[in-house]
């Protein structure tokens, strides 16, 4: 996994909309019913972005990458036992609390940064 910091740069693009999408919805928002838990959702992202970086290195065409992309998707969510709405659903939520996202964004960080260092250590 040589050259992570070109697959940062999703994470922190999506932070910075986050970071946007927080600064312009109000922080009392009730939380959705049922809404996925912070650790369930950190796993789920630090997935999601290993598929990306995945699928924009298979050098596929680009609708071949977003048709796998999506098939891909449905598999993480399948495993996770969870819907996309939920998912975009409690997305959503959390970035209309950017402190929350944030929080959640750093453990996805520190998530990716230690399965690099696993598998650096395996070879």
């Amino acid at each position: 996994m040589k050259h992570l910091h070109f697959r940062v740069y999703p994470l922190l693009l999506s932070l910075l909309f986050a970071g946007l999408l927080g600064c312009q919805r109000p922080n009392d928002v009730p939380p959705p019913q049922p809404l996925m838990p912070r650790v369930q959702m950190v796993s789920v992202l630090a997935d999601l972005h290993l598929l990306e970086a995945r699928v924009e290195n298979s050098r596929l065409s680009t609708d071949s990458a977003r048709a796998l992309y999506l098939q891909q998707q449905k598999a993480i969510f399948w495993r996770y036992e969870i819907t996309d709405s939920l998912f975009h659903q409690s997305y959503r939520y959390y970035a209309t609390h950017g402190k929350d996202l944030d929080d959640i964004y750093g453990v996805v960080l520190d998530t990716l940064s230690m399965r690099q260092m696993k598998i650096g250590e395996k070879k």
